[in-house]
């Protein structure tokens, strides 16, 4: 099992890619919660949003897991104990306000990538208001728009 990859997988590297090309920063492979000694695939700190992407065989995907013939009591609880942990760790991610993305690798990609941008978006912090973005002050009904005056000694002559 040396040879089986636990991070740049095919779906996960066009994932990224994806994402990255939206502008979308993150973390790979990071530990959302610094007291539980579990990785997360994506990781958007801010935002708190974790994303795994699942391996049909490795996490028991309820479409596309077929049990091996050879070993097969061996694998059976070895998808069962990856499926408890996935749980448990979706539940510790929620109890401290993280949501968690789970996608599967046969997902189709762009469903995929504005799912995650949807939720990234969402649930980022807003920033406080800049004299750019902050609204000019309103008027009175009724009232017309002043001419602003140039200070005192500055008339230009």
């Amino acid at each position: 099992m040396q040879a089986n990859r636990s991070r740049d997988t095919k779906p996960e590297l066009a994932l990224r890619s994806a994402l990255h090309a939206l502008g979308l920063r993150f973390r790979v492979c990071a530990r959302p919660l610094p007291d539980v000694r579990r990785t997360v695939d994506i990781v958007f700190g801010p935002s708190r949003v974790a994303v795994e992407v699942r391996g049909c065989f490795w996490h028991g995907c309820p479409e596309h897991y077929r049990a091996p013939v050879a070993h097969g009591g061996y694998w059976a609880e070895k998808v069962q104990r990856n499926m408890a942990r996935d749980a448990d760790t979706e539940r510790r991610l929620a109890e401290a306000g993280w949501l968690l993305i789970a996608l599967w690798e046969h997902e189709e990609l762009d469903r995929s990538v504005r799912r995650v941008a949807d939720a990234v978006q969402a649930r980022r912090p807003s920033s406080p208001p800049t004299a750019e973005t902050s609204p000019a002050p309103a008027l009175r009904p009724g009232s017309p728009p002043t001419a602003r005056r140039p200070p005192a000694g500055r008339d230009g002559g």
